[in-house]
């Protein structure tokens, strides 16, 4: 069997190995003629992913990479691995995903299998989608090639998260469709969850990260009204999450970041304006994490204030500009916003993060394109007013930056674990 996978990232190249380990022959497409030549060449660009596994693959034929879409014609399934991003204005953008569908539609073939794995809105898979592909290819979805929906469900930085572990939500445009889905993914994947179509499918994945949404806003806004009666946040969630029933852990931080938690409560919102319903629930939600970086910010100004300093021409470091620990994603991230708000008040603003030694070109946060993180050694680090903790990455030594730096703003309760001299330490 052979397969192709557009859209070689954190989501699609994931899923290339797992298939291809699975002894799918795997052909990955991708735009980027940079990612195709790293992989055919045995590299890997991303950071949890082992450049040996790759070369191992590659060289046992299993798999391939290309920038030519005319090779699906000799592949049974096509999965489409694609970013789905916002606008300026917060509503949708599915260009990546429509001109995939345009550069696949010349060369679909019958009884080919099309699966979108991309966030989006109910609906995206069995319209827009499936009118390009028709209109491209002459065809029609359910009768002459199938059609389906299957969300990632990628967990980047986590060694226990497995794609062959993770079960796979299926919805097919027609039930031959879902078939036809699942005796692909079958080959990679150990459990499959069909759904009744797409738009369920493509529900749940929302469902997922509207809900991790939602608690993060809970907690975050819980932290501005226990810190008020002078409770932490971080021992409450502690004390509760003890209770073996009923109660999930969530917690708070400078922002949401990643593909998917800032973004998708977005599309829902959007999709249901159009069926004429209400998302206050969800957008109040959004809101809540959206101010999250400007409170951080005030409280670094009063931080600031006992050391006789005002954020205007304060030296701050912010410490991790991956949007999670360990990672190497700085996909909306919040640390950005939050350099951006530094600089705005006059603040001289660095970063360090031992996974991101240089800043590459963002969609949002072009300004910062090529700017270095800061080394990691004590005069450097002792010679900023103060570090803003946003990612607590593990190969940070937080107790060399306890001795270092005259003040912390930890908005990941990270340094409770070490030693520090009292007053040096702010919560946020």
């Amino acid at each position: 069997m052979n397969i192709a996978i557009i859209g070689l990232g954190y989501v699609g190249l994931p899923l290339c190995l797992q298939f291809a380990r699975s002894g799918v022959r795997v052909l990955g497409l991708d735009i980027d003629a940079k990612k195709v030549s790293a992989l055919n060449a045995g590299r890997s660009y991303i950071q949890h992913i082992s450049a040996g596994e790759i070369k191992k693959l590659v060289r046992a034929e299993k798999f391939s990479a290309s920038t030519d879409f005319a090779t699906i014609k000799n592949v049974a399934a096509i999965l489409i691995c694609v970013p789905t991003p916002l606008k300026k204005n917060r509503t949708p953008d599915l260009s990546f995903v429509l001109n995939t569908g345009k550069s696949v539609a010349p060369y679909l073939q019958r009884g080919q299998l099309v699966v979108l794995e991309s966030t989006t809105y109910p609906g995206t898979t069995e319209n827009e989608l499936r009118a390009v592909l028709e209109r491209g290819s002459g065809l029609r979805a359910g009768k002459d090639f199938h059609l389906a929906f299957s969300p990632e469900r990628e967990d980047p930085g986590n060694p226990h998260s497995k794609v062959a572990e993770i079960p796979k939500v299926i919805g097919g445009y027609t039930p031959a469709c879902l078939a036809a889905a699942e005796k692909i993914y079958s080959r990679a994947i150990r459990t499959l969850v069909p759904v009744a179509n797409c738009r369920t499918a493509e529900a749940a994945k929302l469902l997922e990260n509207v809900f991790r949404g939602v608690n993060i806003a809970l907690v975050n806004e819980l932290k501005g009204v226990y810190a008020a009666m002078d409770i932490d946040v971080w021992e409450v969630i502690a004390a509760a999450k003890t209770k073996p029933f009923g109660f999930m852990p969530f917690y708070p931080g400078p922002g949401l970041g990643g593909h998917c938690i800032p973004i998708d409560p977005f599309y829902l919102a959007w999709r249901a304006r159009q069926v004429g319903q209400e998302t206050r629930f969800v957008e109040l939600a959004g809101e809540i994490n959206r101010a999250m970086p400007e409170k951080v910010i005030a409280r670094l100004g009063k931080a600031l204030a006992p050391q006789k300093k005002t954020l205007r021409g304060a030296k701050v470091l912010v410490l991790g500009l991956a949007y999670k620990a360990n990672v190497a994603d700085d996909r909306e991230s919040p640390s950005y916003v939050l350099m951006d708000l530094l600089k705005a008040r006059g603040a001289k603003v660095s970063y360090h993060d031992p996974h991101v030694p240089v800043i590459k070109p963002t969609r949002e946060h072009p300004h910062w394109a090529g700017t270095k993180s800061v080394k990691w050694n004590q005069k450097n680090i002792s010679s900023f007013d103060a570090v803003l903790i946003s990612t607590a990455h593990d190969a940070v030594d937080f107790q060399q930056l306890a001795n270092w730096s005259p003040l912390i703003l930890d908005t990941r309760n990270v340094m409770g674990r070490f030693k520090v001299a009292s007053g040096k330490i702010w919560k946020a």
